[in-house]
């Protein structure tokens, strides 16, 4: 059974993402092997799912969430956070 790639990521707050998806960069979508979706952990505790959109203009180690989203969820802006493909079944 192969293992999960996984990375340390910054959670930015941006006003022009859409709730429920996160825009990544191609090449670390390419490195964590994300398919549709993007798991988001953070400290350990909070789990949380996006749609993922990748472009090539957000920065390598940034992650864009919709800002309300993220201000519900009780994540601050530049937060670290684990990011990984999300476990099906």
């Amino acid at each position: 059974m192969s293992k999960r790639i996984e990375k340390r990521l910054r959670i930015r707050r941006k006003p022009d993402v859409k709730e429920g998806w996160a825009k990544i960069n191609t090449k670390t979508r390419d490195l964590l092997n994300l398919s549709g979706e993007l798991e988001v952990v953070v400290g350990g505790k909070k789990r949380f799912r996006f749609k993922i959109l990748a472009l090539d203009d957000i920065p390598p180690n940034e992650v864009w969430c919709n800002e309300e989203e993220l201000r519900r969820y009780g994540i601050a802006d530049n937060t670290i956070a684990t990011c990984r493909a999300p476990l099906y079944g």
